[in-house]
C-alpha cells in the first residue's frame, strides 16, 4: 500500500516539473510594446469605428488641461448645426470672460468678435478667455454651459468625466480620461469642417484693425506631420503635457491622445510614433462614404411617413495591412416598429457589417430629422389616397 501511494506521488511529482517549463513560458510571455513610455495615459483609436489600437491605462482620471476645449467647440459646432448660431454672428465679451489668464487672444471688456473668429482662438491660440465668451453666448453662463458640457458627456458615455469650466483652467473635480477625451474627439471630428480651423497653423486676428494678433497654432505637428489636421493640445503644471492628435491619410483618420507628457518635444514624438504605429500595421475599408443615400425609412404615423437616410459621415472598418476583403458586406437593419413622433438624433436602426456568416462590426443609426406625429386629417387623406391607388 505505501509502496502505491509513493508511486502515485512520484507520478503527480513528474507531472508538475512537467507542467512548470509551461506555466513559467506564459508567465515571461513578451508584452505589448509602449508606444507612449514617457506618458502617464495613451489611447490610439480608428475614427470611424472607434476600434482601439493600442491603449495604456486609458480610463485613469486626469487632470485634461485645455483639452477640454474640445467639448466647448463640439458644442458650438452643434449650436451652428442647430441654428441657434451662425458663424458671422459677433460675440461681446464680457468682464469676467476677460479676465482670464493663461493662454488668450486677449480680448477686452465689450469686444465682439464673430464665432468664426473665436473658434480660430479656441482651436489655435488655445485661448481661455475666447472659450468664456462663448460658453456664456451659447449657455447663458458659464456655469449654465458647463452643466451643458457634463450632459453631452453622460450621453457621449464619457464615464470617467467632469468638467468644471470649458477652457481647463486648474479647478476641483475637472477630470477626465484618455478614453473619453477620444470619445469627444471622434464626436467633434464628425464635424468635418472643424478642421479647418484646428488644421490651420498660423493666421490673423484683428487683421484689418489697429491690434491684429498673430496666432500660431500650439499643435505643432499640423505643420510637421504629413496628414495632421488637428485637433488640441493641454497643458497645465498638474496635467503637464497632453495633446488629443488627429491626423489623415486617404480615406483613414485616426486619433491619438496622450497624458502627463514631461514636455512638448516628447509629446510630439510619441504622437508621431502612434501615427507612424497606425498607418504602417492598419488600413481601412470603406463601406460607405459621405453624403452617400442609405435608403428610405417608413414611420407610422409619421408626417412625413417615410424620410431619406443619407450617410452624414464616412462607415468603413478596420483591418491589418493585407487582410482580405472577400466577403465583406453590410445590411441596413431598421426598427420594424418605427412610430411618430421621432425626435432628431433618436435611434432607428444600425448597419451590420459582416465578413462572410460572421458578423464583425455594427454602426447605430440615428433619425436626421424630427418626425412629428400625422394629424387626424393626414391619416384621412393619406388612407384615401391608398384607397385610390390600389391595384
Amino acid at each position: 500500500m505505501l509502496k502505491k501511494c509513493l508511486s502515485g506521488m512520484l507520478i503527480f511529482t513528474l507531472m508538475l516539473f512537467a507542467l512548470m517549463p509551461v506555466a513559467f513560458a506564459e508567465e515571461k510571455a513578451p508584452q505589448a510594446v509602449d508606444l507612449a513610455p514617457s506618458s502617464r495615459s495613451a489611447i490610439l483609436l480608428d475614427a470611424d469605428t472607434g476600434t482601439v489600437m493600442f491603449e495604456k491605462n486609458p480610463d485613469e482620471k486626469l487632470p485634461p488641461a485645455s483639452i477640454t476645449k474640445i467639448m466647448t467647440m463640439l458644442l458650438v459646432m452643434e449650436a451652428l448645426d442647430q441654428g441657434k448660431l451662425k458663424m458671422d454672428e459677433k460675440v461681446r465679451t464680457s468682464e469676467y470672460a476677460a479676465s482670464m489668464g493663461g493662454s488668450q487672444i486677449f480680448l477686452e471688456v465689450g469686444e465682439e468678435m464673430t464665432v468664426q473668429d473665436m473658434l480660430k482662438g479656441i482651436a489655435m491660440a488655445s485661448g481661455n478667455d475666447a472659450s468664456v465668451a462663448m460658453a456664456e453666448k451659447i449657455g447663458g453662463s458659464e456655469q449654465g454651459f458647463v452643466q451643458m458640457m457634463n450632459e453631452k458627456a453622460k450621453q457621449l458615455g464619457m464615464n470617467n468625466t467632469h468638467f468644471a469650466n470649458p477652457n481647463g483652467l486648474p479647478a476641483d473635480n475637472h477630470y477626465s480620461s484618455a478614453r473619453d477625451i477620444a470619445i469627444m474627439s471622434r464626436e467633434l471630428l464628425k464635424h468635418e469642417e472643424i478642421t479647418k480651423f484646428t488644421s490651420q497653423y498660423q493666421d490673423y486676428l484683428r487683421k484689418d484693425s489697429e491690434r491684429p494678433f498673430w496666432l500660431v497654432n500650439t499643435n505643432k505637428l499640423v505643420r510637421f506631420y504629413n496628414g495632421a489636421d488637428g485637433l488640441k493640445t493641454g497643458y497645465t503644471s498638474e496635467a503637464k503635457f497632453c495633446l488629443s492628435a488627429t491626423a489623415k491619410r486617404d480615406n483613414f483618420r485616426i486619433i491619438t491622445v496622450v497624458l502627463g507628457e514631461p514636455d512638448t518635444k516628447t509629446r510630439n514624438a510619441e504622437v508621431s510614433k502612434l501615427f507612424d504605429y497606425a498607418f504602417s500595421q492598419y488600413t481601412n475599408h470603406p463601406l460607405v462614404k459621405t453624403g452617400d443615400v442609405l435608403g428610405e425609412v417608413k414611420v407610422k404615423r409619421g408626417k412625413p411617413e417615410a424620410i431619406q437616410l443619407t450617410a452624414s459621415h464616412q462607415y468603413s472598418i478596420l483591418l491589418k495591412k493585407g487582410e482580405a476583403t472577400d466577403g465583406i458586406r453590410h445590411e441596413l437593419q431598421i426598427d420594424p416598429e418605427l412610430k411618430a413622433p421621432l425626435q432628431a438624433g433618436q435611434p432607428i436602426g444600425k448597419i451590420v457589417v459582416y465578413k462572410g456568416d460572421q458578423q464583425v462590426k455594427e454602426f447605430p443609426l440615428e433619425s436626421p430629422v424630427e418626425v412629428p406625429k400625422a394629424g387626424w386629417w393626414d391619416m384621412v387623406k393619406r388612407t384615401t389616397s391608398h384607397l385610390f391607388f390600389l391595384d
